[in-house]
């Protein structure tokens, strides 16, 4: 198969849901509605803060390309604030999440073309949470002089709780959550980087039968008079993909892959091609973007935004995320300009996580699916009925064979 000329930028806004799965009740998340809230909100004044923001949310550029006609086609709803007079520039639909869970290791897997038919492992909420075997043989193979935490616990409160303690005995602090995840934190210099990551890798091994899907290294920084904070460090060790994804499709055609941010951790690093992994959202988008002058023709750059997820959606802080969508909004154009003609440039996301929702777990929603480019005709997609026809229709765009899974949607040029 030839190489077209054609090339593709995919952007994960990480948790930028917008609301309406079929399925929500089933995770308890009915009435869930990221995007949808936040616009709700900031129309009354919740999305205000000193020095932040303030007023409705103001998202010019995604509603020119028809983010509001997406998120109407999802919840039924209309927002005036991210609607906008006439024909919508870009491709918009929705897209409706087949994995079971509402992880990003899921709904990234499925927008690469590989659904989750399978059930996560979890830790209990209980104290302690990890079984005693784990913790056994966890702490003699790393020779640890034994673990902290062992519950479930947002990362920052536990790390504020028992860093002092991590620095006197050098036991690293072990702590899950709702999700399909072993974190484990430790002081960057003091217990050592490498040492971390190697504990992390012993813990993979040991959770593999467990089905758990991410062993996440924290490290962190400072001290109990200075205070903690994490460093840009962190490294995930996921279980592979089952199946094949649009990255071993475009492995076997001899295509060039960039992936930016979390990608890699979360695909194994198989087949993702150069990793970029800068610190920050802002950082992050930068790099794709400079990533399209060496991309060849043919090639892909898969890249996540996380700080929606991890700093506002988790922290339910709503003005905070309405602040952070406006910054990328405003940075759509710049998007715009770097893309040369035959490229593609597709918004997703990859669950939900409302920040006017109960507790810090992710939400189960329909993501959108927003397509631009040089020469690209605006259309309706509709509601897809799976993540997964998203990279099918990148795959198709890029004319290499599909995953197994997804249908793609017509793309006019």
């Amino acid at each position: 198969m030839s190489v077209p000329h054609k090339r593709a930028l995919l952007i994960v806004l990480d948790s930028v849901g917008i609301g309406g799965a079929p399925d929500a009740a089933a995770y308890g998340d009915e009435g869930a509605n990221t995007l949808g809230h936040i616009t709700q909100g900031c129309a009354g004044g919740a999305g205000d803060r000193c020095g932040l923001r303030a007023g409705p949310l103001h998202l010019p550029n995604l509603a020119r390309l028809g983010l509001g006609h997406a998120m109407r086609g999802a919840s039924g709803e209309t927002y005036p604030d991210l609607m906008r007079d006439g024909e919508p520039a870009g491709l918009r639909g929705h897209a409706v999440e087949t994995s079971r869970g509402k992880d990003s290791p899921s709904g990234h897997w499925e927008i690469a073309g590989c659904p989750v038919d399978f059930d996560w492992g979890y830790f209990p909420d209980t104290q302690p949470t990890f079984p005693q075997w784990l913790t056994d043989a966890l702490i003699s193979e790393a020779r640890l002089p034994g673990i902290l935490g062992n519950r479930h616990s947002p990362g920052t409160a536990i790390v504020e709780q028992w860093g002092p303690e991590h620095l006197r005995t050098g036991k690293p602090i072990c702590y899950t959550s709702v999700d399909s995840v072993l974190q484990i934190a430790a002081h960057e210099e003091q217990f050592g980087l490498e040492r971390l990551y190697e504990t992390c890798r012993i813990a993979r091994r040991l959770c593999d039968p467990l089905k758990i899907g991410r062993i996440i290294a924290r490290p962190f920084k400072g001290d109990p008079r200075s205070g903690f904070s994490r460093t840009a460090n962190r490294k995930d060790f996921a279980i592979p993909p089952p199946e094949g994804t649009i990255f071993d499709r475009l492995h076997d055609a001899g295509r060039a892959v960039i992936s930016v941010g979390k990608i890699g951790d979360i695909f194994a690093h198989r087949h993702t091609g150069e990793e970029v992994k800068p610190s920050g959202d802002d950082a992050c988008l930068s790099a794709a973007i400079a990533a399209l002058d060496r991309l060849p023709p043919g090639g892909l750059i898969f890249t996540n935004l996380v700080d929606f997820d991890s700093d506002y959606g988790h922290r339910r802080d709503l003005p905070g995320y309405a602040a952070a969508l406006e910054s990328f909004d405003r940075r759509v154009p710049e998007i715009e300009a770097a893309l040369a003609p035959g490229d593609l440039c597709v918004l997703a996301a990859d669950h939900g996580n409302d920040p006017t929702w109960r507790g810090t777990d992710h939400t189960r929603e329909q993501v959108p699916i927003i397509g631009f480019g040089p020469g690209l005709t605006g259309a309706t997609v509709g509601q897809r009925e799976s993540f997964a026809d998203i990279g099918a229709s990148i795959a198709d765009w890029l004319g290499v064979a599909p995953p197994r899974h997804g249908r793609p949607f017509p793309i006019i040029a």
